[in-house]
């Protein structure tokens, strides 16, 4: 199945943790994020959010692990995924996206599967799961 929708960065806020003591050309750091979706995904998650990235070129790579709450196509629960992309300027390169295996909740106890983000040129961001759910 197939579920999608779009999302808005709530809150993006820079976690305390010290410097990696190798420095390198693409700073790296920690934040948190809150996020709210809208559509057949719908609900909020809050993303542990690492990345490596040199503002002056918009080139880096991310990795975060969300935890969702909400409705996939209108069954409720909550699950885990994580997805990770390297962008260079405008483009996104490289992608992952995985449900995280049991993690669901309620109606989404057993969901598996993938996924992606896309970001158009409005700056609309969309998420898409591609998932089943085994019970």
């Amino acid at each position: 199945m197939r579920a999608s929708g779009t999302f808005t960065v709530a809150d993006f806020t820079p976690a305390p943790v010290p410097s990696p003591p190798i420095e390198t050309a693409a700073p790296a750091g920690v934040a948190t994020m809150t996020k709210s979706y809208e559509g057949e995904v719908a609900g909020r998650s809050a993303t542990l959010f690492t990345a490596a990235y040199d503002p002056a070129t918009a080139t880096g790579t991310y990795v975060a692990m969300e935890s969702f709450e909400g409705t996939l196509q209108g069954r409720a629960g909550s699950f885990n995924f994580a997805h990770a992309a390297s962008t260079v300027g405008e483009s996104r390169e490289s992608e992952y996206f995985v449900v995280v295996p049991g993690s669901g909740t309620g109606e989404l106890a057993g969901i598996s599967g993938a996924g992606g983000i896309a970001i158009d040129p409005d700056g609309t961001h969309r998420i898409w799961f591609d998932y089943r759910l085994d019970r």
